[in-house]
């Protein structure tokens, strides 16, 4: 996790393996986690939320796999912020930005990822593993 999340009190992780079923067990665990950490799931930025994280999971899924066979998500939470990353072992960085312009590859999943995320006033970023064969892509988003 990086020192930003390290401050946000409420925390878990989830490893699956990187298959199809990973996009509904993680968006389960994120509902039950949430709840569990008062977060109710008719807050105005849940849906949204649930939306990106699987659409996160799902890119793992169909691009990664091949090298990863695991896929790790993080959920955090604070009073005022929802963060989460989906983690996986391709060294593949998306442009997240790129895709608002229609210049990244595979725009379509992506460029829904940061409509919703920068539509809510959070922030997307990709984080390079230190060997450089994995990354993770970071959610932020105001409650």
């Amino acid at each position: 996790m990086t020192p930003q999340m390290d401050a946000l009190p409420y925390r878990h992780v989830l490893t699956l393996p990187t298959e199809p079923a990973a996009v509904r067990l993680a968006r389960e665990t994120a509902e039950q986690t949430l709840a569990e950490w008062g977060i109710g799931l008719r807050h105005p930025s849940v849906d949204p939320a649930l939306l990106i994280l699987s659409e996160l999971v799902t890119n793992s899924v169909r691009h990664a796999a091949i090298l990863s066979p695991q896929l790790t998500v993080f959920y955090a939470a604070g009073r005022d912020c929802l963060a989460f990353a989906v983690h996986d072992r391709h060294p593949y960085q998306p442009p997240l930005y790129a895709t608002l312009t229609g210049t990244g590859n595979g725009a379509g999943g992506l460029g829904t990822v940061m409509e919703l995320t920068l539509g809510l006033g959070g922030t997307a970023v990709v984080r390079g593993d230190a060997d450089g064969k994995g990354k993770s892509i970071w959610i932020t988003l105001p409650l």
